[in-house]
């Protein structure tokens, strides 16, 4: 009897910030080639541009290695006025999430549905978010049925604590970098409460999507419950 050839898990990707869908894309092509038949990644670009100002350990994607030349992106930013972002900046309030909640949900919309939803750094930490509105049912388009954050990190801004009042249901998978300058993983692994549950998968490395053979494994074992 032949055996039945499973459809692929479509995962929405949602890039860091100074990243945009395409330098994303390109980041991720180990990770792709390591799940192969396993999974179809869809990318999702940011509706913010923001200026490119190299800066040194801001929690943030910048410099050359973002990759994302001209057209560098982001999900918020945590200071309003200067419409800049540092994962380790306290703020009262940030500018633009509104519209990227937006933009993913017209995402999903437009290129839906997805099985799942994979973030990288303040990518990570907009997934968090986004389960978080599933759950109290402000947006039911995105109803993933599972969530990988890379390098994610809860939000420093005083107007986004309420995402993590309550732990999130949804099966989730947290990797991050041992050696990771920019997200720490001590920042990563203060997220894991808002997750009931949460899987975690470390390594050596810093702050990237990590897609070598010694990884292959997790991540198959965990989309494989969703298959």
């Amino acid at each position: 009897m032949a055996s039945v050839t499973k459809p692929p898990l479509r995962i929405l990707c949602v890039h860091g910030y100074r990243q945009n869908s395409s330098s994303f894309r390109e980041k991720t092509g180990a990770l792709r080639k390591l799940l192969k038949k396993q999974v179809e990644l869809v990318y999702v670009n940011a509706p913010h541009r923001v200026v490119q100002v190299c800066s040194a350990g801001d929690g943030s994607e910048s410099g050359p290695a973002s990759g994302a030349g001209e057209d560098s992106r982001g999900w918020w930013f945590s200071d309003s006025q200067a419409r800049s972002f540092s994962a380790q900046q306290r703020c009262l309030d940030s500018l633009g999430l509104d519209e990227s909640v937006a933009a993913v949900r017209d995402a999903v919309k437009e290129l839906g549905p997805f099985d799942g939803v994979l973030g990288f750094s303040q990518g990570a930490a907009l997934v968090a978010m986004l389960c978080s509105l599933h759950r109290r049912r402000s947006e039911p388009h995105l109803a993933f049925r599972f969530a990988i954050l890379v390098a994610g990190f809860r939000s420093a801004c005083e107007g986004h604590q309420g995402f993590y009042d309550s732990p999130l249901s949804i099966p989730s998978l947290h990797v991050f970098g041992l050696d990771d300058r920019v997200i720490s993983d001590t920042m990563s692994r203060e997220l894991l409460p808002t997750f009931l549950d949460p899987q975690v998968m470390t390594h050596p490395g810093g702050h990237f999507v990590p897609a070598a053979s010694a990884h292959r494994q997790t991540y198959k074992d965990f989309l494989s419950r969703f298959q």
